[in-house]
């Protein structure tokens, strides 16, 4: 199974709860964060809806 690397690279400082609760439910809690998480379609909308957050790498 593909793995996914994501890093949060924007603050999720003024951003709208549904985003935050997004970012929060893929793990990340600090800037600069990096997390895997299996590749499913599950986590690549969640990806999806907070892209301009996030840098996104296969492993």
């Amino acid at each position: 199974m593909t793995k996914l690397q994501i890093t949060l690279t924007r603050s999720i400082i003024g951003r709208p709860e549904t985003q935050r609760k997004t970012v929060a439910a893929l793990g990340l809690k600090k800037m600069q964060q990096t997390v895997e998480v299996n590749d499913n379609p599950a986590i690549r909308g969640q990806i999806e809806k907070v892209s301009h957050l996030v840098t996104v790498k296969e492993v």
